[in-house]
């Protein structure tokens, strides 16, 4: 199917799985309007995630060896991948530079590389139906990695950023303890996403969708609470 890909099939994948992706940023960056992050630096950090992919796609397949398919383990260790290279993507870029210096800087940065890593991934769920001529297939398939897959990414890496901005003012010890709290929550809800999306040949894919949104909220509510720390 790779010899098929054309540069106009390629580029309507990619405009596909990014633009949702970049409207969602734009909303999460609104909240951080009062000390914005340096434009360059945010867009590195989607980079980094659409980089991410390419890290993470081998490794799951060299996952996939040891498990059975479909497995619960073998859905623990995907997700524990992805979350846990999105945040060590996040760490390079990011999260060591001197612009990550509040509390409210951890859930942008964390939400971004998020972004970036469903961006590239929505993109190459488009590319089969769009090479098939099936444009049906591929706004249908869009629209529910959007409302699914993207509001995953963003709610799992969120986990990870609270965690980081509720500890910013911490000791080493309460910040480890913290993402370690964080990135555990993250593969959680990965995983039960995953599993719940799978299992009935995705029967319960709405319902799953509706706890997503309902764990979109909550991110709301906790971002909102991290941006009124202040150092004491």
């Amino acid at each position: 199917m790779a010899d098929s890909i054309d540069p106009t099939t390629f580029f309507y994948a990619l405009l596909g799985g990014i633009l949702p992706a970049v409207l969602w940023l734009w909303f999460w960056l609104k909240e951080d309007m009062k000390k914005p992050e340096p434009r360059g630096l945010i867009l590195m950090s989607f980079i980094a995630g659409m980089v991410a992919v390419m890290i993470v796609l081998p490794m799951e397949k060299l996952a996939s060896v040891f498990f059975a398919p479909t497995s619960f383990s073998l859905l623990i260790v995907w997700s524990a991948i992805e979350e846990i290279v999105k945040y060590s993507a996040i760490t390079l870029v990011a999260l060591r530079s001197k612009y990550f210096d509040e509390p409210i800087d951890a859930l942008i940065y964390m939400i971004t590389v998020a972004l970036g890593f469903a961006a590239l991934e929505n993109s190459m769920f488009l590319i089969g139906p769009l090479v098939n001529g099936d444009v049906t297939v591929s706004f249908l398939t869009g629209n529910l990695r959007y409302m699914g897959a993207t509001l995953l990414h963003v709610a799992a890496s969120a986990s990870v950023g609270v965690a980081l901005g509720l500890s910013f003012y911490k000791g080493p010890f309460v910040k480890t303890i913290s993402t370690i709290i964080g990135l555990s929550t993250a593969i959680a809800l990965h995983t039960f996403f995953n599993f719940f999306i799978i299992r009935n040949n995705g029967e319960d894919t709405f319902t799953v969708f509706l706890y997503l949104w309902m764990t979109v909220v909550v991110v709301i509510f906790f971002f909102e609470k991290v941006k009124r720390i202040k150092n004491q």
